[in-house]
């Protein structure tokens, strides 16, 4: 029987097991409104894994600074919160700043042992960056409203600042690379709901040569790239491709399943992630069962290529909830 890590090199290559995997994560608040009664989902299918956020993991009203000096609030428990307090709001604070320590990133060392055994065992065994690897993270040093007026004025400050960035993340790869892990991810909103913030020969100016510098030399030491990003990325998605992305994690309806289709169906592995501010939330549960089949049977094939991810948050009815657990088993094996 092949071995986890051999299954996962074999789904990257896009000729991997037909199943169709899904991965749910229900929020605290949800939990705290529907307690208990979640806990059958758990066992539905062994092909979707249900985790179940049951305790806080942080108090409404909560304020931190990060590692690069920019600060944060969070308006809601347990939730993602807002940029608030930008350390490169002016660019005379530039010339003095300095990135975190990439060696307080993560214990190397621990990682290095963890990623030898997970190797010796079979399994896989993955890196990450923050959620806010180069484009977000720049929103959060310059404020959105003045980034989008660096790039439209094409301030050379700019590049200087992409600079840092792209050398932070790229020793953070080199770290992972060494210790010998098998993917990495990486999470960078690039789209808004209907259209990028910035023009696609813009991003191609200014972001895409940072992803095409560090994914290519995860690629050449044999190193897979997993990218999230929220929002409209039709546009971009070819370029996105081209920078040697593994696997692809974008929004269901905001890009629509025909451009996925088109676009990324067949030439890399999706992971798709699915509505949360539409059908799921305010359509029925018969509707939220035939979109889940929809996304299955447009995006999957019997080479794999697809799996399903699922954030469920405040609003979603529980009969929405259920019927999305259920269509995701019943849809598994589709192409099996």
């Amino acid at each position: 029987m092949a071995s986890e890590r051999e299954r996962f090199l074999q789904s990257m290559a896009l000729q991997g097991e037909p199943w169709v995997r899904s991965h749910v994560h229900v929020t605290y608040p949800v939990y705290q409104e529907y307690g208990d009664r979640l806990d059958a989902l758990q066992s539905l299918s062994p092909h979707v894994t249900v985790g179940i956020g049951k305790t806080s993991s942080r108090v409404a009203g909560s304020e931190v600074t990060d590692p690069w000096g920019c600060h944060w609030v969070y308006p809601l428990e347990s939730l993602d919160g807002i940029c608030v307090g930008h350390p490169l709001s002016s660019w005379s604070a530039l010339t003095h700043y300095r990135p975190p320590d990439v060696e307080a990133f993560a214990d190397w060392a621990e990682v290095g042992r963890q990623a030898a055994a997970a190797r010796a065992e079979g399994r896989v065994y993955g890196g990450g960056t923050d959620h806010g690897f180069v484009f977000l993270r720049l929103t959060y040093l310059r404020g959105f409203e003045n980034l989008m007026l660096d790039i439209a004025e094409e301030r050379p400050e700019l590049d200087e600042l992409i600079a840092i960035v792209e050398g932070y993340w790229m020793a953070v790869v080199k770290r992972w690379v060494e210790a010998g892990v098998d993917t990495i991810g990486f999470g960078d909103d690039l789209g808004l709901q209907h259209a990028l913030p910035i023009a696609p020969a813009s991003w191609r100016r200014y972001i895409g040569p940072s992803y095409r510098r560090i994914f290519a030399y995860c690629r050449e030491h044999g190193v897979h790239v997993s990218l999230h990003s929220d929002g409209y990325i039709v546009d971009i998605i070819p370029d996105l491709l081209a920078t040697g992305v593994s696997v692809l994690n974008p929004q269901d309806l905001v890009n629509g399943l025909d451009n996925l289709e088109r676009l990324a169906r067949g030439r890399v592995f999706l992971n798709l992630d699915l509505d949360r501010q539409d059908i799921t939330v305010f359509g029925t549960p018969a509707q939220v069962e035939a979109h889940v089949q929809q996304c299955i049977t447009r995006l999957g094939s019997r080479q794999g290529g697809l799996s399903l991810i699922w954030g469920v948050y405040p609003g979603t009815p529980l009969a929405n909830i259920e019927a999305a657990v259920r269509a995701m088993a019943a849809g598994a094996g589709h192409w099996a």
